[in-house]
């Protein structure tokens, strides 16, 4: 099952959805276009040790992970 994992200043939390229920899948899109609107990066992983930045929502992915901008200094 298709999982967002959201960290932030409280930890992780994990979001699931099944990709074939179409308001679940809505509601995924609107979770990551939030995200990603206020800044945080959004990643999934393409295979064993390979990960990619994404920029749109990608339903068939079976982990997205989004965090914030990290600011250094």
């Amino acid at each position: 099952m298709p999982t967002q994992i959201v960290l932030d200043h409280s930890g992780d939390t994990r979001h699931e959805f099944d990709a074939a229920d179409l308001e679940a899948l809505a509601k995924a899109e609107q979770r990551f276009k939030k995200l990603t609107g206020k800044g945080f990066t959004a990643a999934t992983r393409m295979g064993p040790g390979e990960v990619a930045v994404v920029r749109v929502f990608a339903p068939t992915a079976q982990e997205t992970l989004s965090y914030p901008r990290l600011v250094g200094g």
